[in-house]
């Protein structure tokens, strides 16, 4: 799995397991909605530190745990 695709599997794990909407998400984090969409769909190739932290804050979770998961340490970031 590609980074981008783990990245967009893993908000959406966090989203089903606090059972809110992509729109509450973007609510909650003061992302925009186009901006996490387009995360979520890969048209953002390399979304920013700041973006994924603001996401994090949004479910109420540490950056480290949001990437704390064996695909994240499987992706070979020199492939992509």
């Amino acid at each position: 799995m590609t980074g981008q695709k783990t990245l967009s599997s893993r908000i959406d794990y966090y989203c089903r397991l606090q059972q809110i909407s992509y729109y509450e998400l973007a609510f909650r984090s003061a992302v925009p909605l186009p901006t996490l969409m387009h995360i979520l769909d890969g048209s953002t190739r390399n979304p920013g530190v700041f973006t994924i932290v603001k996401l994090c804050n949004g479910f109420g979770i540490a950056a480290s745990e949001f990437f704390d998961t064996k695909e994240f340490e499987e992706i070979d970031f020199d492939a992509q």
